[in-house]
């Protein structure tokens, strides 16, 4: 019998086979194609685009409201908006029912970039995806949308 803490073991897990991994590793390289087409034109991190595409959708949010839509961690969130609402791209307002929270929306100035960075993120997207089929990409959309929904149901356990 052997050892399930030996390398080989009968079920040992190889990483490039391991489906988180495998996840994890197509996002980070698919977020920096589309970071790459932006990062020098308009000087935003990754992190700070994806608060820009969040509040470029028109509703505002709080910073914990926007890290959890986007599974991002608050540290990342918090320094992505106080770098925005430094370059003013994004402003805070009160909130309404809650004297703590601030509500972030995008400035005037952010909401021009937000305009321009979306077809080039959405030129990206097609380059990514053109090798597949209309079927496809339904198809791998779905099954993300359903590991998504999954993983949060474990999380909640």
């Amino acid at each position: 019998m052997q050892d399930s803490a030996d390398p080989k073991s009968e079920n040992p897990l190889r990483l490039g086979d391991f489906l988180p991994y495998r996840l994890a590793v197509t996002s980070n390289l698919v977020s920096r194609l589309v970071a790459k087409a932006y990062q020098s034109r308009f000087g935003l991190t990754i992190w700070e685009w994806r608060v820009v595409a969040i509040l470029g959708e028109g509703t505002p949010m709080t910073a914990q409201a926007i890290a959890d839509s986007a599974a991002m961690d608050k540290v990342s969130v918090s320094r992505a908006v106080r770098s925005l609402v430094e370059r003013e791209l994004v402003q805070r307002e009160n909130h309404g029912s809650d004297g703590r929270a601030r509500l972030l929306r995008l400035t005037p100035g952010g909401a021009d970039i937000y305009r321009e960075i979306t077809p080039v993120a959405l030129a990206e997207e097609a380059a990514l995806v053109d090798e597949l089929s209309a079927e496809e990409v339904a198809l791998l959309a779905g099954l993300l949308d359903r590991l998504r929904r999954r993983a949060e149901g474990l999380m909640g356990e």
